[in-house]
């Protein structure tokens, strides 16, 4: 990147949401984006959670009213104020986890923690010191390079309406929150295998995720209005990406010099981030400003990862010397590609829908139910 410290060197390109976005790895993601597991139709996702927190002890509770079993090995331990036993806590070993329910102690290679029955049950996942969250599904946890996975096989419906209500404003209309249900679940669809252990993550380098809405929010009502809709190009589901604010005008892959995807993302104007651009400033030491190049999306990407995502906010920016440092000037927040959250906002808030926002923002899709009978690859 050149820098002149007269003049300002413009540098477009795009970013994904800032915190509440939807991809880190943009290589990755758009190849996930060209592959469909069609062979499995079951409305299930395996979602590694709380892996940023790097893991080496989980405390496992029950909600009230709730009866949590933990299989480890051929043992089995009830969570349930009535038993006695109120939660659980599991520490990676060097053999595979450790199981403490009170005085206690339980080895085995792996645990599973489910309802009676065996079926999806709510239950607190909690790291100690640094969060906890409430999850509804069947849970996992296994050893991995020295901490401990955590994986909820959940409902796809229930993910779709973790990920909708994580992803966007408590005053965010309906009919843009049912844009994103659709967008999360064709992300849901059509994107597994970026992992190996699990189909997905809860951070931005799949989609956000937290704990499931209630029943009653928006969130929950917009994913029961959709329910089953993707996006699909060709007659096949893909991918669908979003971001937070595009800067006046949503990027294609090629613009940001990435892999192209199953779907071109055309580059169409948003109104409202034209004229309501995010804002942002940024000072980095010459060395970090050295790795940004023109139009390099994973460059940014590289950098940001190390320094975290208020370092570069965006690619679309303006760089000029000042004494040691290098300050960026730049707008959006976002790689630009796809569904802008900020103007679908805008567009629902004057009158138009779901349908209309998803055929702005991803021209020639259709919105189809899925599974799309005959589908095959």
């Amino acid at each position: 990147m050149r820098i002149k410290s007269t003049l300002n060197t413009r540098i477009s390109s795009g970013l994904l949401s800032l915190g509440l976005s939807l991809l880190i790895s943009i290589h990755t993601s758009l190849a996930a984006a060209q592959t469909v597991s069609v062979s499995d139709s079951s409305a299930g996702v395996r979602i590694g959670v709380l892996g940023l927190f790097h893991p080496r002890q989980f405390t496992v509770s029950a909600p009230p009213g709730q009866a949590l079993v933990v299989h480890a090995g051929e043992a089995s331990v009830v969570i349930e104020k009535s038993s006695g036993v109120k939660a659980a806590n599991v520490r990676v070993s060097a053999d595979g986890v450790l199981l403490r329910d009170g005085p206690h102690a339980i080895r085995a290679s792996a645990l599973t923690i489910a309802g009676r029955n065996n079926e999806a049950v709510d239950f607190i996942l909690a790291v100690p010191e640094k969060i906890t969250r409430h999850y509804q599904g069947t849970l996992e946890i296994k050893p991995s390079s020295g901490t401990l996975l955590a994986i909820v096989a959940m409902d796809r419906e229930t993910a779709v309406a973790s990920v909708v209500d994580a992803e966007n404003p408590p005053d965010t209309p309906l009919e843009a929150l049912k844009a994103q249900a659709v967008a999360a679940r064709s992300y849901l669809v059509a994107g597994r295998g970026r992992h190996h252990d699990f189909d997905f993550c809860d951070t931005t380098h799949c989609q956000f995720l937290r704990q499931p809405p209630p029943s009653a929010s928006a969130a929950s009502k917009a994913v029961a209005a959709t329910r089953d809709l993707v996006l699909a190009y060709d007659s096949a589901p893909f991918a669908a990406m979003y971001t937070r604010s595009c800067s006046g005008h949503t990027r294609t892959p090629a613009e940001l010099g990435l892999h192209p995807a199953s779907y071109p993302y055309y580059s169409v104007e948003c109104k409202y981030c034209r004229a309501h651009p995010a804002l942002w400033t940024s000072r980095l030491s010459a060395q970090d400003a050295a790795a940004l190049h023109t139009s390099d999306e994973a460059a940014r990407l590289n950098l940001v990862r190390r320094l975290g995502w208020a370092a570069v906010p965006s690619n679309d920016f303006v760089a000029q010397k000042e004494r040691d440092r290098i300050v960026l000037e730049g707008t959006g927040q976002g790689h630009g590609i796809g569904l802008c959250q900020a103007g679908a906002k805008a567009m629902a808030e004057e009158g138009a829908d779901f349908q209309q926002i998803l055929s702005h923002y991803y021209p020639n899709t259709t919105i189809v139910k899925w599974p799309i009978p005959g589908f095959s690859k």
